[in-house]
């Protein structure tokens, strides 16, 4: 059964590689100089997470995302 995983991508500034976290698989990410890349790399990062996965496990549901303006 496909199951589809929710990617936060940032920019690294020191390297300036792209940084794709899996929302719902806490700790569950890697990185890569390209988009195609990242998502390659992404996909075997989360087979290899859910190497272990049994079940019964619940992962939590994303939502959405909030950008919030602080300060003057």
């Amino acid at each position: 059964m496909k199951e589809s995983f929710t990617v936060v991508i940032e920019r690294d500034p020191e390297s300036n590689w792209l940084v794709g976290e899996v929302v719902e698989l806490p700790g569950c990410y890697t990185q890569a100089p390209d988009i195609q890349s990242l998502a390659d790399n992404i996909r075997e990062a989360i087979q290899a997470y859910l190497g272990d996965k049994t079940d019964e496990e619940l992962y939590p549901e994303f939502v959405g995302t909030l950008r919030v303006e602080v300060g003057g």
